[in-house]
């Protein structure tokens, strides 16, 4: 039975992003060329143009993928879920091309238009801001505690502490440095019983990855 067409584009588009982000990851946008993702890919130019129009596009969609590879897997809710986030993220920045290569390309965007988007550290900003409203409807925060003022410091602290960790151990020690976090900074949010229940081991991270 021939494959659907849909099926086939889904597949193509699946193939450009991998491959691109394979690309970007290993040379930045700059020395990303399009022949390159092509050839990695194993598609045509008319398919790359057809489904993103540009190698900027290509760059964005790789951007907005990053919790795209996350997401899918946590299970748990509330506080939990969002320390699940930050633990497979750890994990997951070191092994997976597309989340590295979007990490890459957010720190490099004055390189491909000369403007900022902040739309993957807002994506991220979102997810966590559900996980803490959830939690803050449970009874699991302090009291005063704002969901958006902590998504906020936890994704600059996450964005700073990866590109440390990145210069000191080439990520290595992310999954160790995520769960210091974790500990910094329960305390001052979270309510003595979840404190004692919560999980931030590294250990967690990697049981949760495919």
């Amino acid at each position: 039975m021939a494959q659907p067409k849909q099926e086939r584009a889904e597949q193509t588009r699946r193939a450009l992003l991998t491959a691109a982000a394979e690309v970007f990851d290993e040379f930045g946008y700059a020395g990303a060329s399009i022949t390159r993702i092509l050839k990695r890919a194993g598609v045509t130019a008319g398919a790359l143009y057809f489904h993103f129009g540009s190698k900027e596009d290509l760059a964005k969609a790789v951007m907005n993928s990053q919790p795209e590879t996350l997401v899918p897997l946590l299970a748990a809710g509330g506080l939990q879920r969002l320390i699940d986030l930050t633990l497979v993220w750890s994990w997951q920045l070191q092994r997976d091309p597309l989340l590295r290569a979007g990490v890459r390309l957010t720190n490099e965007q004055a390189s491909i238009n000369g403007t900022l988007n902040a739309d993957p550290y807002e994506n991220f900003r979102g997810i966590m801001v559900g996980c803490l409203h959830e939690a803050l409807e449970s009874g699991e925060l302090q009291p005063g505690v704002d969901p958006v003022v902590v998504a906020e410091f936890v994704v600059a602290a996450c964005t700073g502490m990866q590109m440390y960790s990145n210069v000191v151990s080439g990520r290595s020690d992310l999954p160790e440095r995520t769960q210091q976090m974790w500990n910094l900074i329960l305390p001052g949010l979270a309510v003595p019983s979840v404190i004692t229940r919560a999980e931030t081991s590294p250990a967690r991270g990697s049981a949760l990855m495919p």
